[in-house]
């Protein structure tokens, strides 16, 4: 398959890596649910700096006073709530994707021991949400700026992001108006300094789903199927569909779980629905596009990535020219990802690729928005910036089955909107 590039912020951008990791073998090795209508969700909430910061968990764990709002956002998405007052209460519990400290911390004489024990109850790759303090007496306290960080690090936790109320001129000026004006939310930071780290995944096996957006995929849905149980033969199948065909009919009799959106939403919405679908009960997701333009013999590599200890595996179509895609689609894709490096600092060769894995540890850390279209560009260039490790693979680029659905006008919009709104 060709060497796989390692590429994270900063230092680590232009890391080629020869680790264990990417030099394993390249060599590849449901349930039914009825297709009718679900019914239309309840329109969400306003999306907040904070929701952005507590993801999607499962599950999770608030320790003394936490930020105001946080337990509603949590039990808003469906995530099941613990709260103590103490951060030695609760130390039966396991399993939990989100620990919140509020100033717990702060009253620990031996704060290394107090997280190294309660990391414990975390998730194999669960995260922690510790918010410093601010303001009148920050100066006093133990659990603060750098300190804090040696403190989380010396307990084992790996840090992957701090979040506080500084904006650069550039993301006030430019980014954040963007995103205004086309999302009509307001983007501002949080007024609080935030820490998130995480307990570091164990390399070894993972649950998978492999996913599959359609809208009338019915020459495509079953051949797709058969070759994604030919590569996977364990792993769940999951479809978000928006057809007005029998693609969502056959999907669901060859044993797939079939999610419609309808009225149809778009790319975006689908796309964050699938995400959010799988990680409730996979370790793993692998999506592809149902038209056979992505080899399904890739998924066995793919997943091999993700089990040595990557977060966010990238398939690049564009590391060179394939003769089956357009050149003006390929000249505007390297142009997509040469700025997205530009402006980023990542090393891809592909921000819009339809086929990627995702650790479901990750994706619950993140609160994806997908309104609009060019997700994959966030999906992809927020984890890189907080520091997960994540993977590029070339793989080959096939010619499509059935017609294109690209609006490439409102794409190419949506793509430097993306690159924008990630600044900062």
């Amino acid at each position: 398959m060709g060497q796989t590039a390692l590429f994270g912020h900063g230092a680590a951008a232009n890391c080629y890596s020869d680790a264990p990791m990417v030099e394993a073998s390249s060599q590849p090795n449901g349930r039914q649910i009825s297709p009718q209508p679900a019914a239309t969700p309840a329109p969400r909430p306003p999306r907040t700096p904070l929701g952005r910061l507590v993801g999607h968990p499962r599950t999770a764990l608030l320790i003394g006073r936490v930020v105001q709002g946080a337990a509603e956002i949590i039990e808003g998405r469906g995530g099941k709530l613990h709260k103590v007052a103490r951060i030695d209460e609760g130390s039966d519990l396991r399993g939990i994707d989100l620990i919140m400290f509020g100033e717990s911390l702060q009253l620990e004489k031996d704060p290394v021991a107090a997280l190294r024990a309660r990391a414990e109850s975390l998730s194999d790759g669960g995260h922690i949400l510790v918010d410093l303090p601010r303001g009148r007496g920050a100066d006093d306290a133990v659990f603060r700026g750098e300190n804090a960080i040696k403190i989380i690090e010396d307990s084992g936790l790996e840090v992957m992001r701090v979040e506080d109320d500084t904006e650069s001129p550039l993301y006030t000026r430019f980014a954040k108006s963007i995103h205004s004006l086309i999302t009509k939310t307001a983007r501002t930071r949080p007024g609080h300094a935030m820490v998130m780290a995480r307990r570091p995944p164990r390399p070894g096996p993972l649950s998978l789903t492999v996913g599959m957006l359609t809208l009338n995929e019915i020459d495509s849905i079953e051949p797709m199927i058969a070759d994604i149980r030919k590569y996977a033969p364990d792993a769940k199948i999951l479809v978000v569909d928006s057809s007005s065909d029998d693609t969502p009919v056959i999907a669901a009799k060859l044993g797939a779980r079939v999610v419609r959106q309808l009225p149809p939403r778009g790319h975006g919405p689908a796309m964050e629905r699938l995400l959010y679908e799988a990680a409730k009960d996979s370790e793993a997701l692998i999506y592809l596009d149902c038209d056979f333009t992505y080899p399904s013999a890739t998924i066995p590599r793919i997943r091999e990535l993700l089990e040595a200890g990557a977060d966010v595996v990238n398939t690049s179509r564009t590391h060179r020219y394939p003769k089956e895609m357009p050149v003006p689609n390929f000249v505007a894709n390297r142009f997509f990802a040469a700025t997205a490096q530009i402006v980023h600092g990542i090393p891809t060769t592909d921000v819009h690729s339809g086929m990627r894995g995702y650790r479901s540890s990750v994706t619950r850390a993140f609160d994806f928005d997908g309104e609009g279209d060019a997700l994959p560009l966030h999906t992809l260039i927020l984890p890189a910036k907080a520091h997960y490790h994540v993977c590029e693979l070339p793989i080959p680029y096939f010619e499509r089955v059935g017609p294109s659905k690209l609006a490439k006008l409102r794409g190419t919009a949506w793509t430097f909107i993306r690159i924008a709104t990630a600044i900062g």
